[in-house]
Order: structure tokens, then sequence, then C-alpha cells
């Protein structure tokens, strides 16, 4: 019914071991997380098609985000703050009276 993988695609463990330790549940409670995941499979939607084909990297990035949405904005940010400065860097190498920049420059016009 695929409520294995779904909490496994969801918390990012392998599929393997959520099945594993329903079925270790499943015996050490007596049975009673077997109506628990019937009523999950019948309650719960369908993965949607248009997330089953995503890259590996993609997925790891959206099990991060639903692990910890603060730390993945966090990384964001800082990823950005980043870029920003090397763009930074950048524009002021390309802006600042630079002679051998210009003489390249012009050797390529």
């Amino acid at each position: 019914m695929g409520v294995c993988a779904g909490l496994a695609d969801y918390t990012g463990f392998d599929v393997s071991l959520v099945r594993i330790l329903l079925v270790l549940g499943i015996f050490m409670g007596g049975g009673a997380l077997l109506p628990i995941y019937f009523i999950a499979g019948w309650i719960a939607d369908d993965k949607p098609d248009s997330l089953r084909a995503t890259d590996p990297e993609e997925n790891r990035f959206w099990q991060g985000v639903r692990a910890s949405p603060a730390r993945s904005a966090s990384e964001i940010r800082s990823t950005l703050r980043s870029i920003d400065r090397r763009l930074a860097d950048i524009e002021q190498y390309v802006t600042t009276e630079n002679r051998s920049l210009a003489r390249e420059i012009e050797q390529l016009r």
C-alpha cells in the first residue's frame, strides 16, 4: 500500500528498515499495528506522479526540509549570502580601475 515507503521517504530512513520495524512492531504489539497500517493506507493520498521521478539530490533536499525547515532555510540563506558576496567581489573587480583587465577587454574587441 506504500505506507512504509511513504514514511521512509518522509523521514529519510531506508524503506527496508521501516518495513522491518513495522513487522517487529506487529509481532511485539500483538498485531495492534496491522489495523493502523491498513487505515493509514486507506486514508493516505497516493504520491503524485510528478514526485516519483525526481533526482536523488532533490529528494534529499526535500527530506531535509521536512525534517528541519528552520535549518534548511538557514542553509539556503547562508548559500545565498555566499553567492551575493562572490558577486560583489566580481563587481568590485570589474568596476575598479584595473589596467590589466581593461587591456584584456580591449584585446577581445
